[in-house]
């Protein structure tokens, strides 16, 4: 029997999260680390070669394109509702000191790190341009939009438009989106 390029839902099960929503597809080609620290919701979809390791929450209807990584930890990635990474974006929720006031790398004794660890939100409706790069502590408020090929460093503010390096706010975004939302609802019901 040839295997599909997504796992079965058996397989999803068998992987062992905190918890999994229905109608979840993740590909054969993703890597999982710490899945028992993972909650997916309903009708999420990994593309391949994404790397997804420690504390990460995706709720429904969440899609993350080919090539995202999304570095947990202990601290987390929270994602809402409605929400998408584009090609290789990549979300951290820790990052070494390199001012040279340390050492650097998992290979070295924690005593002998300094790290930043910070929780990251990633709202409702939040979408984020490929090859993107968030940095810990962010929170991406509900709405917003990060253009292609930006350096996120602080949070957002709610329905705006970020793009740059670093992200700089450029304008309100549209919230016409909001109408398909409850079609989708009405449409599900």
């Amino acid at each position: 029997m040839r295997k599909t390029s997504f796992y079965t839902n058996e397989e999803l099960l068998d992987l062992g999260f905190k918890k999994l929503g229905k109608d979840v597809k993740i590909s054969r080609k993703t890597s999982i680390y710490d899945p028992h620290k993972m909650i997916i919701g309903n009708s999420v979809r990994i593309d391949d070669f994404c790397v997804i390791s420690g504390r990460v929450e995706l709720n429904n209807n969440i899609h993350l394109a080919t090539g995202v990584v999304m570095e947990g930890g202990d601290e987390g990635i929270f994602m809402d509702d409605f929400s998408a990474l584009a090609y290789k974006t990549i979300v951290i929720t820790g990052t070494d000191d390199y001012t040279g006031q340390a050492l650097t790398n998992p290979t070295v004794p924690m005593a002998m790190r300094k790290m930043a660890r910070k929780e990251v939100r990633i709202g409702k409706h939040v979408v984020v341009g490929g090859g993107s790069f968030i940095m810990p502590g962010v929170n991406l408020a509900d709405g917003c939009s990060v253009g292609a090929m930006s350096f996120v460093t602080r949070s957002t503010e709610s329905w705006f438009v970020y793009f740059g390096i670093p992200a700089k706010k450029l304008k309100a975004r549209n919230k016409d989106l909001l109408k398909f939302e409850e079609q989708l609802k009405i449409r599900e019901n």
